[in-house]
């Protein structure tokens, strides 16, 4: 009775899987289809992961030693609108995938064997761990925040679950690929014209257009005659204090600083030992003046010429010869408070105590009265209103 049972209801689940297929058919979809999308998709996905590891190894230097650069000073700018434009492309790419495959989800049976248990698990996979991604990547870019979880150690594991789904279906899939790589072929060896993929053509022009508008909605932020243009991003280079866009004011900061810095010290920390210096003495000290640009992980990017005392002179002047060099700021709570800056980027002569900005005192909002500038580094990095600088003891196995 109980197998009689069980046989019943796999065919009630295999008719009604039936109707499902037959109500949800379309000519248009396809192997070939299928294998174009995820051409496209694996190439934006290619960009993302790189640009994005990258970004991770910048902020969290302690685990990826060595593998950042302070040259060229654009290169995170670029690095990092690589990747906001690149995720932002993938969203109308991953949602026709998603589109083109989902018939192969409502099968009866839903196992077949290991092969197929294996791919169908890649693809839920990688398809469930992609929309949280992409979802998550964007709201980021609004700093807002609806989740419990931290934003980019999760960003970071998923990207790694992304990738590891990503190759196993494309090992289980690949004769499947190989097979439609460059285009479907008829019985006769050329080209299939027929209807279906005529079809599929009008289909790939569709996500194509979305994917242009995708594209042209972000990455026309920092382009000044087409940033009304990036409608998906939240903020505008250009727009903001002194001329400069603002992600974190000194009001959210909780950061309070009186006109002229009264009672403001900037400790400099050595070993056991620290020196102490206010705006005056930071102002008495030599001055020099860099362009170096803003870039932050939300992708937006400015230039600007940002004026103060190069970090290595005053580092020595506190008794400091080398390592890396923890930055403390007058904001108390928040990611912001601290950063690290390794000894390439704080020994960079290019890396300022920043005290002014295209010619102007800094403003609160712009890290009054004192802030970091470095080469290649986040904006989320740059910290503002800083406090203290505590150089760490150099490992002794490090070349001078």
């Amino acid at each position: 009775m109980e197998r009689r049972t069980i046989r019943t209801a796999g065919r009630i689940a295999e008719a009604a899987s039936s109707r499902l297929l037959a109500a949800v058919h379309s000519p248009t979809r396809g192997t070939r289809l299928t294998v174009v999308l995820g051409r496209w998709l694996a190439g934006m996905f290619a960009l993302c992961l790189a640009t994005g590891f990258y970004s991770h190894a910048l902020q969290d230097p302690a685990t990826w030693p060595g593998a950042t650069l302070a040259r060229p000073v654009w290169l995170y700018a670029v690095t990092q609108t690589v990747h906001i434009t690149a995720g932002t492309v993938s969203v109308p790419l991953l949602l026709a995938k998603l589109w083109s495959v989902y018939p192969e989800l409502l099968k009866w049976p839903p196992v077949t064997s290991v092969l197929h248990a294996l791919e169908r698990a890649s693809i839920a996979v990688f398809v469930a761990a992609s929309l949280v991604e992409v979802t998550i990547g964007i709201i980021n870019t609004f700093q807002w925040y609806p989740w419990p979880f931290p934003f980019r150690e999760t960003h970071f594991a998923l990207a790694w679950v992304i990738l590891g789904s990503l190759l196993i279906h494309v090992a289980v899939k690949y004769p499947a690929i190989a097979a439609h790589w460059r285009g479907a072929r008829d019985g006769r060896g050329g080209s299939d014209r027929s209807g279906p993929d005529r079809a599929r053509r009008r289909v790939l022009a569709l996500v194509g257009i979305g994917a242009a508008a995708a594209f042209l909605g972000s990455a026309t932020q920092n382009v000044p005659w087409l940033r009304d243009a990036a409608v998906f991003t939240p903020r505008r280079p250009g727009r903001g204090s002194q001329g400069l866009a603002v992600n974190r004011t000194a009001e959210a900061a909780g950061v309070v600083v009186r006109d002229g810095a009264a009672g403001w010290e900037l400790a400099v920390a050595v070993g056991a030992s620290a020196r102490r210096f206010s705006l005056a003495d930071l102002e008495a000290l030599p001055q020099t003046e860099h362009g170096l640009p803003v870039a932050c992980v939300e992708g937006w990017v400015q230039d600007a010429v940002w004026a103060g005392v190069r970090m290595p002179d005053l580092l020595r002047a506190a008794g400091a010869s080398r390592g890396d060099v923890v930055v403390q700021s007058l904001e108390r709570a928040g990611n912001n408070r601290m950063s690290v800056l390794p000894e390439k980027f704080a020994w960079d002569p290019l890396t300022l105590v920043a005290l002014r900005v295209n010619g102007e005192t800094l403003s609160p909002d712009h890290g009054y009265p004192a802030r970091i500038i470095a080469p290649g580094r986040p904006g989320v990095l740059q910290t503002k209103w800083i406090s203290e600088l505590r150089v760490l003891a150099a490992d002794p196995g490090s070349p001078a």
